[in-house]
C-alpha cells in the first residue's frame, strides 16, 4: 500500500499569494493535484473548506504536509483537535522539513509546543496591531490603513448591495476583498442624511 503526501496551504488575506507555499510543498514531493488550499480564510476561522478536503483525502499511513504550523492552526485547541484526529487515524504530520508522528509521545509534545508558540505569536501580532491603531487614533488618524477600495469602488459596492441582488459573499468575491472589509465599507458608506437624521 502506498503512503500518500497530501499538502495544505492557506493565506488569510486576499493580497497574499499561495504560490510560495505551493512551491514549498512541491519541493517536499507533494504532487500538485494533491495540494489543497484556502484563500481569504483566517487561521482562527475553523470553517476552512480546503483543509476539510485535505483531511478527507488522507488515509491511514498518509502524511499531511504543511509549510508551517500557523498555516494549519492558529490556536492551541484547534491544533490539538487536528492532531488528535490525525493520531486517531494513524496519519503523520510534516511541518516544513520536520516530520511528526502524532502517536509518538515526543511528536505529540513537540506539536503542542509549536502550537503554543503559534498562538503566542498570533496574540503578539494582534496586540501590536491594537497598539498601532490606538497610537494612530491619538494622533488624529482614525484609520491606520488606507481603504482597500477607491471612493468610486466603495460607492459602487454600496449601490450593488442596496439592490439586494448581491450577498456580502458575492460582493467580497467581485471586489476581491474579505467579508469583514465589505461590512466596514458598507458602514462607511451610510448616507449622511440618514446618519444625521
Amino acid at each position: 500500500m502506498t503512503h500518500i503526501l497530501i499538502g495544505y496551504a492557506r493565506c488569510s488575506t486576499d493580497k497574499q499569494d499561495l504560490a510560495a507555499q505551493k512551491g514549498i510543498l512541491a519541493s517536499f514531493g507533494v504532487a500538485p493535484d494533491r495540494i489543497y488550499t484556502d484563500h481569504g480564510f483566517t487561521g482562527t476561522n475553523r470553517a476552512r473548506p480546503g483543509l476539510d478536503q485535505a483531511l478527507a483525502a488522507l488515509r491511514g499511513g498518509d502524511t499531511l504536509v504543511v509549510p508551517k504550523l500557523d498555516r494549519l492552526a492558529r490556536s492551541v485547541p484547534d491544533a490539538r483537535d487536528i492532531a488528535d484526529k490525525l493520531a486517531a487515524r494513524g496519519i503523520k504530520l510534516q511541518l516544513g522539513t520536520s516530520l511528526h508522528d502524532p502517536t509518538d509521545p515526543m511528536g505529540k509534545l513537540f506539536f503542542n509546543i509549536l502550537a503554543t508558540f503559534a498562538e503566542f505569536e498570533a496574540d503578539l501580532i494582534r496586540m501590536r496591531t491594537r497598539e498601532g491603531m490606538a497610537l494612530a487614533r491619538s494622533r488624529g488618524k482614525l484609520r491606520g490603513k488606507k481603504p482597500k477600495l477607491s471612493d468610486r469602488q466603495q460607492k459602487e459596492l454600496r449601490r450593488m448591495y442596496d439592490t439586494s441582488d448581491y450577498s456580502v459573499s458575492d460582493l467580497a468575491e467581485v471586489f476581491s476583498i474579505s467579508r469583514p472589509t465589505v461590512y466596514r465599507t458598507l458602514s462607511r458608506q451610510v448616507p449622511e442624511a440618514s446618519a444625521a437624521g
